[in-house]
């Protein structure tokens, strides 16, 4: 992410600037920070999840979005995109260009972003009332790490390996291949 300290904008002055930029800028209490361009593990990973959870949730009344759609944290004041996100929830429907109400949100890691994604971002996500589980998927080898709210309000952490076969996603009652999580990446 690149950071333009220099220019403040007003939540409703960035979904304006947002709708006709050609770059995506995730937004932080009045700041935008550009997002790069993602290589070619990321995008297939998140492709292939997107894949997957459309099917799984299709009839439920829950949407799942990839990359191009903004999560708003209206506490925070902030705008990201998540890689892959599930809203269950339907005020959503009233906002077209940003969620409010996420389920799940899924975070592929890249170099540039993994420290972001693993710590204040997460913490910004965790202020989401709706959120249930927070997952992050490694693009260097097969590994996702589901973090799911409790029945106390603690975020608990549940990591699935190659040698899992497969991984659950207990906000949408999913369960997935660790092979289909993956398929035609090249490590």
């Amino acid at each position: 992410m690149v950071v333009s300290p220099e220019i403040y904008l007003t939540s409703d002055e960035y979904l304006q600037m947002e709708e006709h930029s050609d770059i995506k800028h995730e937004y932080i209490d009045g700041y935008i920070y550009a997002m790069a361009g993602a290589l070619d593990s990321h995008v297939t990973i998140a492709g292939n999840l997107f894949a997957l959870l459309r099917n799984h949730v299709r009839g439920s009344g829950c949407r799942v979005y990839i990359t191009d759609m903004k999560v708003r944290i209206e506490s925070l004041n902030r705008y990201y995109y998540p890689d892959v996100m599930v809203t269950c929830d339907q005020r959503d429907q009233e906002t077209p260009g940003y969620k409010r109400y996420p389920r799940l949100i899924v975070e592929v890691l890249s170099d540039s972003t993994e420290a972001f994604d693993r710590g204040d971002k997460f913490a910004d996500y965790q202020t989401l009332e709706s959120l249930q589980e927070y997952v992050l998927i490694n693009t260097k080898r097969q590994r996702v790490e589901c973090f799911r709210r409790n029945d106390e309000g603690l975020w608990v952490l549940q990591s699935y390996t190659a040698e899992n076969k497969s991984f659950r996603l207990h906000s949408i009652k999913f369960e997935g291949t660790i092979a289909q999580l993956y398929e035609d990446v090249v490590f």
